[in-house]
């Protein structure tokens, strides 16, 4: 290499670089099952250009991928999603979006070493389709929460009904979410954070 390329080498934008104030980063899952939507909630409230691994969808999916409920779907995550949002001046957390489909799941265990907690997207619509996701989160003991997307077609159930159609425990949080919205998804980040407080609290604390 020629010592003048290196004068056209340029580092990260100045808005990805980790707040000079972060002294804890926590790594975060967003699961669920095809089609949820885990990317939209990723890039809603990435504070940097997130990372996809996007591709549209073709015939090797036909007779595989369930798209029921999801006709119109025409582009499918076939490795992770990656973003990253800071929750005040000390606290950020890592993003990371699993693929939904059964075929990519091999990817959930590199995506979930060291993870501290789990969001659990789930379409009202569709309800069967997380049932193996949450089995595989308790399996790991990965503390979680469920957000309900909020499709606009998609039905509302009170949520004592969810609980008992997903056979959640009585302390996994329930939780209405637009992944489309910032605010709303970050919401749903912060009630991960509140559920994970306080199973480190001590008893009575």
């Amino acid at each position: 290499m020629d010592s003048r390329d290196c004068d056209t080498l340029t580092g990260p934008p100045v808005a990805d670089l980790l707040p000079a104030t972060a002294t804890m980063a926590v790594k975060v899952v967003i699961v669920g099952g095809f089609g949820v939507g885990k990317t939209t909630m990723v890039g809603s409230v990435s504070e940097i250009r997130p990372l996809t691994t996007e591709e549209t969808m073709t015939q090797a999916g036909a007779g595989v991928d369930d798209l029921a409920g999801i006709e119109r779907k025409t582009s499918t995550t076939v490795a992770m999603d990656f973003g990253r949002i800071s929750i005040n001046e000390e606290l950020v957390l890592y993003l990371f979006g699993t693929p939904g489909q059964e075929r990519f799941w091999f990817l959930w265990n590199g995506l979930f070493e060291g993870a501290l907690g789990a969001v659990v997207l789930v379409d009202t619509r569709r309800l069967e389709v997380s049932f193996e996701v949450i089995g595989r989160l308790e399996d790991r003991g990965v503390p979680f929460v469920v957000a309900v997307n909020t499709f606009p077609e998609a039905p509302a159930y009170p949520t004592e009904e969810l609980r008992a159609a997903l056979d959640l425990p009585a302390d996994v949080p329930i939780v209405a979410c637009d992944a489309r919205t910032r605010g709303s998804s970050r919401d749903t980040l912060l009630a991960l954070m509140h559920h994970l407080y306080s199973l480190s609290a001590p008893p009575g604390g």
